[in-house]
């Protein structure tokens, strides 16, 4: 029987695809400078009606990194990044580059106590937020003294473009705040003037980006040059990516799949990458047939969305000949009914903010194979010089076909987390991720997840994982959306509940599910109890929040 060290994933590669590569860059910043050096007039950004160049953004990059310098920026030093898919993003990423530090990856959806914790966590002494989200958020939060900020910067969703979206823009207008530098002048102000740093080295963390925190308080992985140039690389190489191919920035910037899988990538290539502020299906489906891009990577609910838009047809995705999914599983008849939908199939990613996104993909030419037993739909193979190992609760390798944590090594991995010594040697022992995804490879090499362990219910002394469950229910027809938890139950200790959003114009009845549930699986684990709700918590990338739905149900 093969072993991990037999690497038998290798066999599903794509002929001609080597088992290893060697990163062409070993900083963001290299990447980005022979982008400029090889297409300076090419398209980087696209953003409803306007477009920035790769020199354009160059330009402004070096504007605002000087800018941030004059303001007492060092080498070093964190710059907070809290706005939406903007082209103001990927400029200040850069600009913290050039300025000598590195970038706080923030979501914009954080309130007052969210901000405070991750810039107080990061230190970071620079912040640039969207102007509605200073007058809401921000600015008691820097007056507040909890943090270290000194250096605020302004910018707004209209910049860089004039026609906007109604249905995400409503009626924003430009705001200029007191007390804080405006984005387009400190660009202006600069203009022609080159930063002052030295250039960054592979180990240096160029992001801090925070785990999301469902299973506990959020901690900055330090996502550094080196860790996300290779896996920039490893979506051109493995998707056969080229500069003719464009991104579609479907997945939120702040994450590290559109960190990595949209801005890393569009970057290396160099391609436009496609921005629409925020995700809104029907802004993002219009993106696609005025832009044709060609790549994109989501979540799984964000394509679910995107094939339900009223007048959606085959037509409008046919400029995408790839798409991938991460995040979030992909229940197995969720595939099949995209399929059906709109001509594509969407192949399984899978990959953590410690990873700098994938370490698992389905081959671009390859369909994931589903796991008879458990019904999932494989996560794919490891990817170029990744190993991975299945554990035991002690640490042991357990053998292909049994269940265990996913255990990943590489050089993707983070070297540990901000601050957290004792958190990066519980989590990353001798370098090596325990990601605390329960799964195994089977005999070929594909490889699964059945849950997380923390979400194992225990239901009369039988592990029920909702996953499964959950994949019963996608298979009812009236089933948009469905999330499974285990509730306190007097006779089984817990008991199975669902959660369940209906596609809009069907209808069924619990009854009905419940029984549907019963017909597709063993007694103890179909769902004791089902809730029919309008919609279901999740994380801005589209992950269901299982955590939220356990402590607001009875």
């Amino acid at each position: 029987m093969s072993t991990y060290n037999d690497r038998p994933w290798l066999d599903h590669y794509t002929s001609g695809t080597p088992a290893d590569i060697t990163a062409d860059y070993s900083t963001m910043l290299e990447i980005l400078r022979a982008a400029v050096t090889c297409a300076p007039q090419v398209t980087a950004i696209r953003y409803f009606d306007g477009e920035l160049t790769f020199a354009e953004v160059d330009a402004a990059s070096d504007a605002l990194a000087v800018g941030l310098q004059d303001n007492g920026f060092r080498r070093g030093d964190r710059l907070g990044i809290y706005v939406q898919n903007n082209p103001a993003f990927v400029i200040a990423l850069v600009a913290a580059w050039k300025a000598g530090g590195a970038a706080v990856a923030i979501n914009p959806m954080n309130k007052a106590r969210e901000l405070t914790y991750l810039l107080a966590d990061s230190g970071a002494t620079a912040l640039l937020c969207l102007d509605e989200l200073h007058a809401s958020v921000a600015r008691d939060v820097v007056s507040s003294g909890a943090t270290q900020v000194s250096t605020v910067i302004t910018c707004s969703a209209l910049d860089w473009q004039t026609r906007g979206d109604q249905r995400i823009f409503g009626r924003v207008t430009r705001e200029r705040h007191e007390g804080t530098l405006d984005l387009l002048e400190l660009i202006d102000d600069n203009r022609g003037r080159e930063p002052r740093a030295e250039p960054p080295r592979p180990g240096d963390v160029a992001v801090l980006t925070y785990t999301s925190g469902t299973t506990g308080q959020p901690k900055g992985a330090m996502n550094t040059h080196g860790t996300m140039a290779f896996n920039a690389q490893t979506y051109r190489d493995w998707m056969g990516l080229t500069p003719s191919d464009s991104v579609l920035g479907i997945a939120p910037l702040f994450h590290i799949t559109g960190l990595i899988g949209h801005v890393g990538v569009a970057l290396l290539l160099p391609c436009p990458l496609v921005l629409a502020h925020r995700f809104h299906a029907g802004a993002i489906l219009d993106a696609v047939r005025e832009h044709r891009p060609t790549f994109t990577i989501g979540a799984i609910t964000a394509f679910i969305s995107l094939s339900t838009v009223e007048g959606a047809t085959a037509e409008d995705f046919s400029s995408l000949r790839l798409i991938y999914s991460g995040g979030a599983p992909i229940p197995p008849a969720v595939n099949e009914q995209f399929l059906a939908k709109t001509g594509h199939y969407i192949h399984n990613a899978y990959g953590l903010t410690e990873t700098n996104s994938p370490t698992h993909l389905v081959p671009p030419h390859s369909r994931a194979p589903v796991d008879p037993t458990s019904g999932a739909l494989s996560i794919g193979v490891p990817v170029f010089n990744t190993a991975v190992r299945i554990l035991d609760d002690d640490g042991v390798e357990v053998r292909a076909g049994h269940l265990g944590e996913i255990a990943i090594s590489g050089p993707q991995v983070v070297p540990g987390y901000w601050n957290r010594p004792e958190a990066t040697e519980a989590s990353l022992p001798g370098g090596e991720l325990r990601t605390g995804d329960v799964g195994f490879m089977d005999a070929e090499g594909w490889f699964y997840i059945v849950d997380r362990k923390k979400d194992m219910i225990n239901a009369s002394g039988y592990k029920v994982w909702p996953r499964e469950v959950e994949d019963v229910l996608y298979g009812h027809p009236a089933v948009l959306e469905a999330a499974v938890v285990g509730v306190p139950d007097e006779y089984r200790g817990e008991t199975v509940k669902a959660f369940v959003v209906l596609k809009p114009g069907s209808s069924t009845t619990v009854d009905e599910l419940s029984g549907y549930c019963r017909n597709g699986m063993a007694a103890y684990k179909y769902p004791r109890e089902i809730e029919l709700v309008s919609e279901l918590p999740k994380t801005t990338t589209g992950k269901i929040l299982r955590r939220q739905l356990r402590t607001t149900s009875p």
